[in-house]
């Protein structure tokens, strides 16, 4: 008993310790990548190609005066950043990144832990990671944090449903709603094939439930000076882009695991499969931002209400009857 809480405490440390380093370092990709594609060359001076600025940027906002305005919900205010943080990271729990690891001989199981409602824990989450925003933009005793936390929850009640509908599909043709057993059962092949129309529903959804360009509406530095975090400063300000970035990663993994096999691939060892297709994703992400412009509020809506819930209740008829037929 005690040898299994202590080898789950590791791995919890080992997940966040790596999780957090690959939040760090995908604001470096960011640079470069868009720096590239836009003809610049991104960070260069610390370190070599400029490798160790993401340690430059945590020191410098360790070191910034921790700004808190008058006027504020205190407590509330200081909540916020941390609602936002914990459930982005409490996602990696279920995920697994591999069939199995050998340590030393020894087998160990690549996830902390392997409940038969991943799935439904990880949306579960999803939604609880909201009320950080809401609350930063309501606490903050502003109008621009508040436009900015009113546009969140409005992008994320309709994105969220068309998200949820599209990952159903996959769920009726797996038969559970455990990421392990979703992948097992993409050993044949991967759900993107049958279930092409909710993986680009998927995809769209999960870019604006991250608030990612073009549906970066809530930050929008443009009209509403950055948004919802624009009263916050120091490490409070930093935990919100470390919650956007390791949620790009939960959402990335769950594409992987629901339409891309998860760890299944030839000759390479599943993690390494694993990485190499959320690494995909995280690349997409860089690429739409540097490509495509933002959309207004009521395009965002219209697409979210008007076509892409109708495509997921669509495919999901469809595969249900399919699935009804076969079984």
């Amino acid at each position: 008993m005690l040898v299994g809480i202590i080898l789950t405490v590791i791995k919890i440390l080992i997940v966040i310790t790596v999780v957090l380093l690959s939040v760090a370092y995908m604001t470096w990709a960011e640079r470069k990548v868009i720096g590239h594609m836009q003809v610049r060359l991104g960070p260069t001076h610390v370190g070599w190609k400029g490798l160790l600025q993401p340690i430059a940027d945590g020191l410098k906002l360790l070191m910034k005066e921790d700004l808190v305005p008058d006027m504020v919900d205190k407590p509330v205010f200081i909540i916020a950043p941390l609602l936002s943080l914990i459930p982005a990271l409490s996602a990696f729990a279920v995920i697994p990144f591999a069939d199995k690891f050998v340590i030393f001989g020894k087998e160990v199981q690549p996830y902390i832990s392997d409940i038969n409602i991943g799935l439904l824990y990880i949306l579960a989450l999803s939604s609880v990671g909201t009320y950080g925003i809401i609350m930063s933009g309501w606490a903050s005793n502003s109008k621009y944090a508040l436009l900015g936390s009113l546009r969140s929850s409005a992008q994320v009640i309709s994105y969220e449903t068309a998200m949820g509908l599209s990952l159903v599909g996959p769920v009726l043709l797996a038969g559970s709603l455990s990421l392990r057993d979703i992948t097992i059962a993409q050993k044949g092949l991967w759900f993107i094939v049958p279930q092409i129309v909710a993986f680009v529903v998927y995809l769209i959804s999960a870019i604006a439930e991250t608030n990612r360009a073009p549906f970066d509406l809530p930050e929008a530095e443009t009209e509403l000076v950055a948004g919802f975090h624009v009263e916050y400063s120091s490490m409070k300000f930093a935990l919100f882009f470390l919650a956007e970035y390791a949620n790009m990663y939960v959402v990335s993994s769950i594409a992987t695991i629901v339409f891309l096999g998860g760890w299944n691939g030839p000759i390479l060892p599943g993690f390494v499969w694993f990485v190499l297709k959320v690494l995909f994703f995280m690349f997409l992400y860089l690429w739409l931002r540097a490509t495509l412009p933002r959309l207004r509020f009521d395009q965002l809506m219209s697409l979210g209400w008007k076509v892409l819930i109708p495509v997921a209740l669509a495919n999901l008829l469809v595969t249900s009857i399919i699935v009804y037929i076969v079984r």
